[in-house]
């Protein structure tokens, strides 16, 4: 609509019309563009980007100031509505306890006995998790402590739903990233009866799935959303065009109408850990308080970047200067990284149902800022191919749908949540338009956009 008029009441939307509306606070929208507040479908809310859970208890006042800060940076950038897809109840409870923040949903994380993503946790802390499942016929394998009755994957729904869980998530990645540990799988009749328990319960199931093999799993197992675009192609590594194999199961998604989340900038923030400059970047001043850039330049917060270069770094290239390493690193993962660009192509092009998700954060990775990876998520998508139009819906109303929240968010219309953008520029017309948000209306309270900056931010160093 143009020129029109829009009242706010109890932070709903209560009326949009072409003639004018009064009110007690008026806004003056003229020239600018209102749209829905975005939805980021994959984050993690439990972590301080870049810290290990050791390292934030070693420097207590610098988290405290980044969690205070990460709610504020999300909005920053637009994001009204989260989704954490491996959350607990407790972690969720602090998150909602800053009165600033967007809305939460958790999704409870449901991996098997010794698989992803339990395998990074040593025994027997990897078996602590509330979700865990016992699969059946393994029962009197079970850790010790573990009853199998209570980790069925119908007693884990169960769990999760009186925990306030939105939606379940499970794990399919049978590869060990270089580990010795052997990385078990769930089985189909495991996560068949996982996709019946949620449904019984009005929960969606999301499937971390990133390579062929997973994805043809998703499929067969009827899972709703697979999280991670399609990023190994199992045995057709070299493959530099999508084969039968891949088409095949990106077809059998797009025709079951399955959601996909390309989380593009998760590899690309792996990539940007040996960027020279990418501390040096203005706009991280606005999502991440001062102290925590600093902390990150030292040796300490330079440690999980030390461990990728060790990974898959040669040495020659390991011993060269920063400018030689980042050459090298940009060239490798522009290879690594064209199959998931590729498929993420393929799902647009032929009508897949993309949403918007950034795994935020997706490990220790300070290149993976709150709310400020998702800008940068927006500018991956439209270079792999995706049209505006379509980034836009995957932000707002189609993430809505596939969540079952468009009965509150996704659109601007009477009834539903008055959490909205102010813009002064068209975002169907350029990305860069989402860098022009003013105003961030949170249940219908305006909050000017600068007022959310960690640069503008007088943090109490203390956690609820």
């Amino acid at each position: 609509m143009q020129h029109a008029y829009l009242r706010i009441r109890d932070g709903r939307i209560a009326e949009l019309s072409q003639q004018p509306l009064r009110g007690e606070m008026t806004i003056d929208g003229t020239g600018r563009y209102l749209i829905p507040g975005f939805i980021d479908s994959h984050v993690h809310t439990g972590s301080v980007n870049g810290m290990t859970p050791q390292q934030e208890a070693a420097h207590p006042d610098i988290a405290a100031a980044a969690r205070e800060q990460i709610p504020r940076s999300y909005l920053y950038f637009g994001f009204t509505t989260l989704i954490d897809l491996d959350g607990f109840p407790e972690a969720i409870a602090k998150f909602k306890a800053y009165e600033l923040r967007p809305d939460l949903y958790f999704c409870g994380g449901a991996p098997v006995v010794d698989g992803y993503p339990t395998n990074w946790d040593p025994k027997p802390q990897r078996y602590q998790r509330p979700y865990l499942i016992v699969q059946r016929g393994e029962e009197s394998a079970a850790p010790e402590g573990v009853d199998p009755a209570a980790h069925t994957p119908e007693a884990v729904v169960d769990r999760m739903k009186a925990d306030g869980a939105y939606c379940v998530k499970t794990f399919y990645d049978e590869r060990s990233f270089g580990g010795t540990d052997k990385i078990a799988v769930p089985h189909v009749d495991t996560v068949r009866a996982l996709v019946k328990a949620a449904h019984e319960a009005h929960m969606l199931v999301f499937i971390h799935a990133l390579s062929t093999e997973a994805q043809e799993f998703a499929v067969e197992t009827g899972v709703d959303v697979i999280a991670h675009g399609l990023s190994y192609w199992n045995g057709e590594g070299e493959a530099t065009e999508l084969t039968p194999r891949v088409r095949k199961v990106l077809d059998q998604i797009i025709g079951k109408g399955m959601g996909w989340q390309p989380t593009l900038q998760v590899g690309y923030g792996f990539r940007d850990l040996f960027d020279p400059q990418y501390l040096a970047n203005p706009l991280l001043g606005d999502v991440l308080p001062a102290a925590l850039i600093e902390w990150y330049r030292t040796p300490e917060g330079q440690q999980f970047h030390n461990q990728v270069g060790r990974s898959f770094l040669p040495e020659s290239v390991a011993a060269s200067d920063a400018n030689a390493r980042w050459e090298w690193v940009r060239a490798f993962y522009e290879k690594s990284l064209a199959p998931q660009t590729a498929t993420t192509n393929y799902l647009a092009m032929h009508e897949g149902k993309l949403l918007f998700g950034t795994d935020t954060p997706s490990s220790p990775l300070y290149t993976n800022p709150p709310g400020l990876n998702g800008r940068m998520e927006m500018n991956d998508l439209i270079a792999a191919g995706i049209s505006r139009e379509k980034l836009f819906r995957a932000l707002t109303i189609d993430n809505a749908r596939a969540l079952r929240l468009d009965d509150r968010i996704g659109t601007v219309e009477p009834g539903k949540d008055a959490n909205l953008l102010l813009l002064r520029a068209d975002p169907l017309q350029s990305v860069e338009a989402y860098d022009s948000i003013e105003t961030v209306f949170l249940h219908g309270q305006p909050i000017s956009r600068a007022a959310l900056s960690a640069r503008n931010t007088i943090h109490t160093s203390t956690t609820p």
